[in-house]
Parts: structure tokens; sequence; C-alpha cells
């Protein structure tokens, strides 16, 4: 068996792969580097003896699953994501500063997705034939069907127990998730020239009274103890209009919905319809239900024992890829790093974390996959 490495030695690993992660703008809008940095993780995992690589694709969208040859249901899958969202204006570069790694991505997941590797290689090198697989996907950012929905529901991947770095913090253990729904609405009118505004009828106003509608009505559910509610937010507004003095045809706006338990999507939509007139078309881009999950109980002590702090279950505002296994009854346990500004160009990852979460998953994996 190969001794274990140092923190400086893992430390150095982790701080090198996430930066020449990031330095791979892997999003939607750029398929070609998308696929590149999708075969940079699979060249990291073919250079590893005696582990298999299945590779699917669907929608356009490529993943991989690694476990030993013939391991079709790993005791153990490690899975992550390695598209990040689009900056309208961004430098996919990163910068160290004060202990932390700062680029587009790096908390979502880019310095996970470096933990995984790099410790599926660890315990694959010291451990031969362990029961232990990763997956990485290219679409959670995007709602995540084409990748572990998929591998799941259709291409029959499976595991005993998940672990994914994609929620939570190194102490917090997400336990439940919102659920999602990403609903587009669209109002049709009748173009004019601006400055005979009664020749048309302008469907970006009437978008506009239906959206003061829905703030309202979210707004009526707000509580100041918590946020552990019904939200939505209203993330792009579009007409097909390139002219200033031209009234248009059609305008759309897409909302990002997120609620707990007990609601549910069809009792959301229901409410959104009732709030709203009949003058406005919907369309779901994304639904998924509110997700509970089970984590396993040894791996927060081991979380404990690592860190010397006590775990905290916690509710996460966000969604995830956990939602594909929890309703297989699959546990997943979530947790990461220290990260903060996800989502903005100077998202950060905390090294440190890193190193300790590495360790979690380590000491968590030795036990599972080697003791009797």
């Amino acid at each position: 068996m190969i001794d274990n490495y140092s923190d400086e030695d893992i430390q150095e690993r982790l701080v090198a792969l996430t930066r020449d992660l990031i330095l791979i703008p892997s999003i939607p809008s750029r398929p070609e580097d998308l696929r590149r940095c999708y075969e940079f993780i699979k060249n990291h995992l073919e250079c590893l003896d005696n582990i298999e690589v299945r590779e699917f694709e669907h929608q356009g969208s490529p993943s991989l699953v690694a476990t030993p040859p013939g391991c079709k249901k790993p005791d153990i899958l490690m899975c992550g994501h390695l598209d990040v969202i689009t900056h309208p204006v961004a430098s996919y570069r990163s910068y160290m500063e004060n202990g932390r790694i700062y680029g587009p991505g790096a908390g979502d997941m880019k310095g996970s997705v470096a933990i995984l590797l790099e410790i599926f290689r660890n315990i694959h090198t010291r451990f031969p034939n362990a029961s232990l697989g990763i997956g990485i996907t290219s679409d959670e950012e995007t709602g995540g069907t084409s990748g572990v929905g998929y591998l799941f529901n259709e291409a029959g991947v499976s595991c005993g127990e998940a672990m994914i770095p994609d929620g939570g913090s190194l102490n917090e253990i997400t336990i439940e998730e919102k659920g999602i729904l990403h609903l587009k609405l669209t109002c049709h009118g009748h173009s004019a020239h601006a400055a005979r505004p009664w020749l048309g009828d302008n469907p970006l106003e009437r978008l506009m009274d239906h959206l003061t509608k829905l703030r309202k009505f979210f707004s009526d559910m707000k509580q100041e103890e918590h946020h552990w509610i019904p939200t939505c937010a209203v993330t792009i507004i579009e007409t097909e209009n390139q002219t200033i003095n031209r009234i248009p045809t059609d305008a759309t706006a897409v909302l990002d919905i997120r609620f707990p338990p007990p609601f549910t999507v069809e009792k959301i939509v229901a409410q959104i319809k009732e709030t709203l007139t009949e003058d406005v078309d919907f369309e779901i881009i994304i639904s998924a239900e509110p997700t509970h999950l089970s984590p396993d109980k040894s791996y927060e002590v081991i979380t404990e024992e690592v860190t010397g702090k006590a775990i905290k279950h916690v509710r996460d505002d966000g969604g995830s890829d956990a939602r594909y296994l929890s309703k297989f009854g699959i546990p997943v346990m979530m947790s990461r790093p220290l990260v903060g500004n996800l989502h903005a160009q100077d998202e950060w990852i905390d090294i440190h974390s890193m190193v300790q979460l590495y360790r979690i998953y380590e000491k968590f994996l030795i036990k599972k996959l080697t003791e009797n």
C-alpha cells in the first residue's frame, strides 16, 4: 500500500488542478471548450491503472462514469459537474489571495471536482478494485436532465450511496433542497410606431403588469425569520424588438422559482395561473420537486472528527443533481469546502477547507470500502 500524502502535497495538487480546470471556459455557449474540459478530465481518469471509463452523451451533453472494470453498481459514487454559468463579460482565469482561489466556477464546482479526481486516484491506487466510482457530467447548471438525470433514469447507472460536494458547507450537511420551477411567460401584442402607441397593443407593458402581480403574490409569503418559503426571481426579460421607436409584437420573461414542501410543482403552477389572467402563455422549462437527502451517519461523525467542530443539518435554497438520486432512495452526502460569491465573477473557494474535505472523504471512503 502506498503511503498517504501530506497535507502540503494534497494542497499543491488540488490548487494546480483547480486552476487548470478554471482556465477552460466550460459554458454551454462554448461547446468546444466544454468538450475540451470533458476530455481533460477523461484523460486524467484514463491514466489510472485498472479503471474503466464509460462514456455517455445525451442531447449534446457528454458525461462519464469511471469504476473498476465490471463494477456496474459501485457501493459509493462521487458525482460532480464540469459546467459553469456563463458571464456576459468574464476572464476565465484564476488568482490566489488570502488562502483562496478566485475565478469563475472555483466554488461551483471546479474546486470540488479537483477533490473528487484526486481522492478517486488516491483510493484506487491504495485499494485496487475498491467499489468506488466517479461520475462527471456537463449540464448541471442547465438542469442536469442530460447528465445525472439521463444516467440514472435511462442509462442504467446506479450506486449504493452518493457523495456530491455541491451544497452545504464544510460542517453544514444538506438534508433538504427546495423544488425548482423555471418558467417562461410570453405576452403577444400588436406592433406599432412608438409615437402612436394607441395604434398598437404593447405586450411588454402587459407582461410588466403580470410580473408586478407575481411579485406581490410571492412577497405576501415572506417571513422575517427565514427564507424557507417560495421565492421568485425574474432573470430575463426580452422582446424581438431591435428598434427604439417601435412597439414590440411579443414580450417574454423567464422566472426562477424555488419552493419548499409542502408546495409542489403542480400547486405552484396552479397558484400562478390563478394570480394571472389568461392573456399570457406558460412554458415550463425545468421543474423538480423538493428533495430530502439522507446522509450516512458515519459521514457526519467523520466530518466532526476531521474538523473538530459539530456538524449542522441545513436546508438549501438551491438545487443540485442530488434530486435525481434521492428519488431512488439512494443516500446522498452533500457538503463542500468553504465557498463564496457563487455565480459571480469573483467566486472563490477556500484552500485549507479543500484539504479538510479531502481528508473527510478519504477517511469515510476507507472506512466504508475496506472495513467489514
